[in-house]
């Protein structure tokens, strides 16, 4: 709508006249089931240049009933246009009353409304992060106007009804089954990290003992249809070592009087830093067999989010151009606490999987961005939640640790928290600590890290004499044309070599490589190694390349690498020359099959699995594709077979064999397992993994509607809904594949989940017969898509519904016709963008492999 793009330039001036000191909100959400009242009082100042001047304050409503404004009625025809509420005449001190009706989403953004099939009980959360908290009440929607909130809510009686402050006794309401609460005043804190939660949920209660002394209260909370798969105390066991760990490295105590961790149904992300309420997808809710990897994702995330507590919302950033610093952060605070903390010691392993690669992919697209990225409103914000912000954010700050020093920086952090506390920031508020505590200059080095875009590559240039001793070492460091940056890099080389049954370092040395390259004479006369890896034990954010000796042995025996995380870093170099067609696609499938059996670390075997899904499917020349899907899809049969019994690997390779089978004897072998003809001792084929062999036989032309209604059937609950969509998206026909693009595009009324789950499923099958009647359809359809839907919406839609399982020339050809005809908007052309580089890589590998 328009006036929905809050620019950074009316925040500023905003900003600069306004000061709030409260809001007052009132909420009644017994009105029914697609509006709730919103009552809200605001007290704030204009400095005096300001008095007499206008403002406007952020409302998306459904109908402004009244507006008053210094104790003077405005008529809402005139003030509010559904977005903005217009406020002239300023004084120095104002109140300001709003009474409205807001709507219910169900886009995951603002008051989120869900109804559960399996009991018809209604739950609601708040979401608000970017600038959605304007969806429940009235409110100046930027992060450096905090204020302190109160809020009121009158709910039915039989509900829990949570926000950032303690949950209080409630009222009995006059008439009907209702209550109303009363929380106490929060903190002084922004707007997107406000919060209510509400519903028949059940909750498990703890306390833990604060550094301060203080007994903080602890909830975990859950829709009444999942508590009995909630596994409470385990969850408060990872947030008391968490509290323990963050109260001592950030030296101050947690800010907040109580932790709630609430689980809630279609949620668009892993998780949301709410002050004292945080809110968690329920996919974190195991009701069937997870992977290791996920396991211990959820462990990563409950401590991300914990993290922000201090960091995000007690200090808070003042514009958006700072959200790198509030998610990198955490990110990188979680990873290290996982990893010192809990259970999940190889957490770093897992960070160099998952999240470097994400950072790598991101970096390497043309929408690529520096650190610190230009924001100049809120859409620009709302595509920036990617792998720049999070994962090469969180990757350089673990290169600044290596630079500075892991004390000296954790003094740093320490300081600004202190010093900032309930405040808002910038970048140099923290670089100036950062400096005081190490002594080192960084102005030069958040230039080159932060201020510029791009992913450096270090390859190992090394002469050897006739008796393979090394008689030069040089590391090579190349950037790309578009973004020419040189870059200093703290990092290690280590050199492994076979003992035995094993591949183990036998010598490791840490430097300081800058420039295009940096000669290493502490390796000149040492015997050629059988593996050289740079960017050992991953201090930097770089890609590698191996020299060709070190590749040949990575191809024989990548198995053999005795550490974890080394095995991780050499994955990711092949898969990285795969990706930038150096390496043939089929070298790298030879890699996996050949070594994955025996990977240890759950997150290096699903990331490197799905990597071998994307390189058969769209990277292997199509005339091999066939072939190599055949071969790969056999090969993850066999390893399950072998695989240990009830291991994470057995269970992985399954899940990846049914999304790659396709002939007549790898969809009869999916057939026996889901109907319990062929067991596999100590994997259950439970109601999650039943769901994905039935996609596999859907998608293989092996079952269809009948047998999705039954499943459906037995499984009649809000996951088997999701689950149900994604395979009816599946089915590999072209009425099949029509009726799910309009399920999503001629139809506006599919939640946000069954929207995710809808595109999953569209993108399953490679022959173009499905696909080709539907892009032209698909690109003219694009802008009304914009226009008229929430971003959460359209940019799923776009993302699912993009035909990308074709990656061939005319997929291409359309894509850049569509951007050659749409300059604006900005956002819209960076999705478009970012799936056209994904086809022109495919393209590009495909060509390399068939060389």
């Amino acid at each position: 709508m328009p006036g929905e793009n809050l620019t950074r330039a009316e925040a500023r001036e905003r900003a600069a006249i306004v000061d709030v000191t409260s809001y007052d909100v009132v909420l009644d959400l017994t009105t029914g089931p697609e509006t709730f009242r919103s009552t809200t009082t605001v007290t704030f100042s204009a400095i005096p240049e300001a008095v007499g001047a206008s403002t406007f304050i952020d409302a998306i409503t459904r109908t402004v009933h009244s507006v008053t404004l210094n104790g003077e009625s405005l008529d809402p025809a005139q003030v509010s246009d559904g977005v903005r509420i217009q406020l002239p005449s300023l004084k120095t001190e104002n109140v300001l009353v709003v009474d409205a009706d807001m709507i219910y989403t169900n886009t995951g953004e603002g008051l989120h409304r869900f109804v559960d099939p399996v009991d018809d009980e209604v739950y609601l959360y708040s979401q608000f992060e970017v600038p959605d908290s304007r969806r429940m009440f009235a409110v100046f929607e930027q992060p450096d106007l905090k204020a302190v909130f109160t809020f009121t809510v009158t709910a039915p009686d039989y509900w829990e009804v949570v926000s950032n402050s303690p949950t209080p006794e409630p009222v009995e309401a006059v008439a009907g089954r209702s209550k109303t609460w009363t929380f106490e005043p929060t903190p002084r804190i922004s707007s997107y990290i406000t919060a209510l939660v509400a519903g028949p949920y059940v909750v498990e209660r703890s306390s833990l003992t604060s550094a301060d002394g203080r007994e903080i209260p602890l909830g975990v909370f859950s829709r009444a249809s999942l508590a009995q798969y909630m596994d409470a105390e385990y969850i408060f066991e990872k947030t008391r070592e968490g509290f323990a760990f963050y109260e001592e490295k950030y030296d101050f105590p947690y800010p907040f009087a109580k932790y709630d961790q609430l689980f809630v149904p279609e949620f668009n992300a892993g998780a949301m830093e709410n002050a004292g309420a945080v809110t968690f997808t329920e996919t974190y809710v195991f009701r069937s067999k997870v992977t290791d990897a996920v396991r211990e994702r959820r462990v990563v995330t409950i401590l991300h989010e914990l993290a922000h507590m201090w960091f995000g919302d007690l200090v808070t950033m003042r514009w958006w151009n700072d959200l790198w610093l509030n998610e990198s952060f955490a990110e990188y605070m979680s990873t290290l606490a996982t990893a010192e903390a809990t259970e999940w010691k190889e957490a770093w392993t897992t960070f160099a999987a998952m999240e470097k690669s994400w950072a790598y992919r991101q970096d390497q697209l043309p929408s690529t961005h520096p650190i610190v990225a230009r924001i100049n409103d809120l859409e620009d914000v709302q595509v920036n939640f990617d792998g720049i912000t999070y994962a090469k954010g969180a990757s350089v700050l673990k290169q600044l640790v290596a630079w500075v020093g892991q004390d000296e920086f954790m003094k740093g952090v320490a300081a600004y928290v202190n010093k900032h506390q309930f405040s808002n920031t910038e970048l140099n508020d923290l670089m100036v600590e950062l400096e005081t505590t190490s002594g080192r200059d960084l102005t030069s080095w958040s230039e080159l890290w932060l201020e510029t875009a791009g992913v450096n590559t270090l390859r190992p240039v090394i002469e050897y004499d006739e008796n393979d001793v090394i008689t030069s070492f040089t590391v090579a460091q190349e950037a790309t044309l578009d973004y020419p940056t040189i870059r200093p890099h703290r990092l290690a080389i280590g050199f492994y070599e076979r003992e035995g049954e094993k591949l183990v370092r036998t010598y490791r040395v840490e430097l300081d490589v800058d420039g295009t390259a940096t000669s290493v004479p502490e390796l000149v006369g040492r015997d050629r190694p059988d593996l050289v890896l740079l960017n050992d034990d991953d201090l930097a954010y770089a890609k590698i390349r191996l020299d060709g000796y070190s590749l040949d042995t990575a191809l024989d025996d990548l198995a053999k690498i005795e550490s974890p995380l080394a095995r991780s870093l050499v994955w990711g170099s092949v898969w990285d020359a795969t990706r930038d067609a150096e390496t043939r696609p089929r070298d790298f499938v030879r890699l996996v099959l050949g070594n994955i059996a025996t990977e240890t670390e759950s997150t290096t075997i699903r990331t490197v699995l799905n990597q071998l899904v994307l390189t058969a499917s769209s990277y292997v020349a199509p005339d091999a594709r066939d072939a190599v899907l055949e071969e790969a899809a056999t090969t993850l049969w066999h390893l399950a077979l072998d695989a240990e019994p009830g291991s994470d690997a057995q269970f992985q390779f399954v899940k990846f064999f049914a999304a790659l089978a396709a002939t007549d004897e790898q969809l009869e072998n999916v057939a026996h397992l889901k109907n319990g003809t062929v067991v596999l001792e100590g994997l259950d084929i439970d109601t999650d993994l039943t769901w994905e062999l039935l996609i596999a036989l859907v998608a293989g032309g092996k079952a269809g509607e009948a047998e999705i209604a039954a499943t459906l059937e037995a499984d009649n609950t809000a996951s088997g809904a999701q689950s149900a969509a994604h395979a009816r998206a599946a089915i590999p026909t072209p009425e099949g594949k029509a009726a799910a693009f309009a399920s999503l595009v001629d139809v506006d009324t599919a939640p946000n989940a069954i929207v995710r789950a809808t595109g999953l499923g569209f993108q399953r099958g490679s022959d173009p017969a499905l696909f080709q009647p539907l892009i032209e359809r698909y690109f003219d359809s694009l802008q009304l898509l914009w226009e008229t839907r929430s971003y959460a919406i359209a940019s799923a839609v776009i993302n699912g519904l993009y035909p990308a399982a074709l990656a061939n020339q005319e997929l291409r050809d359309a894509t850049q016709q569509w951007l050659d005809r749409n300059g604006e908007p900005p956002a819209l052309r960076r999705l478009v963008v970012e799936n056209l580089a994904g086809v022109d890589r495919a393209l590009a590998a495909q060509a390399r492999d068939a060389r």
